[in-house]
């Protein structure tokens, strides 16, 4: 079917819609574009598992400064019970001084701020233990969300080089994108089992 344009230029309209709407056969375009998919998958995968590895170390990382303030809390507290025990020993020494009998009363504070003491210091330790625990283990989970983070890495460079083979229709820049690819899933699947 020849159709004539406004013009008068003439131009085969069969030719037009068979080259414009001709979906490619091409085996090796098929290939790239199921490759391309496939490293795209993973990528979203592993995307997801570096988000979320991040967020969890974000919250242990709150909760041990939370841990940390806490246990400094306790040490000032510690320190407010000295000072009390401190004030009482000088008032003892002040009976003594007087020559007179110092009273129970003086004692029994002193005693009570020195074993009010140990606890608080007890609390403050444990405070500090769990602090390092909650960060120790935020620092291991940062450790695998960079995995993670290296593996998209690895496997959006795979995509982009998935592009431009479809583009080229080079099979060495296709195999380029594959063994990119290839390694993003491998650091991913041993992150992820790990």
């Amino acid at each position: 079917m020849i159709a004539r344009m406004p013009e008068g230029q003439d131009f085969d309209l069969e030719r037009v819609q068979e080259t414009t709407y001709e979906p490619p056969t091409d085996s090796l375009l098929r290939n790239i574009a199921l490759t391309t998919a496939l490293l795209a998958a993973f990528g979203a995968v592993a995307a997801l598992r570096a988000g979320g590895t991040v967020n969890e170390a974000l919250v242990l990382k709150t909760d041990a400064g939370r841990l940390q303030s806490e246990a400094s809390d306790q040490w000032t507290y510690y320190q407010a019970k000295g000072i009390k025990g401190t004030v009482q020993d000088a008032v003892r020494t002040t009976w003594i001084a007087a020559g007179k009998a110092v009273p129970p009363a003086v004692e029994q504070s002193i005693q009570r701020y020195a074993a009010e003491q140990k606890e608080i210091e007890r609390a403050a330790r444990d405070k500090e233990r769990e602090r390092d625990e909650k960060s120790r283990e935020a620092d291991q989970l940062l450790a695998r969300h960079h995995r993670f983070a290296n593996s998209v890495a690895m496997l959006q460079v795979g995509i982009a080089l998935g592009a431009v083979a479809a583009l080229t229709r080079q099979r060495l820049i296709w195999g380029g994108s594959a063994v990119l690819g290839l390694i993003g899933i491998g650091q991913f699947l041993l992150t992820y089992l790990r």
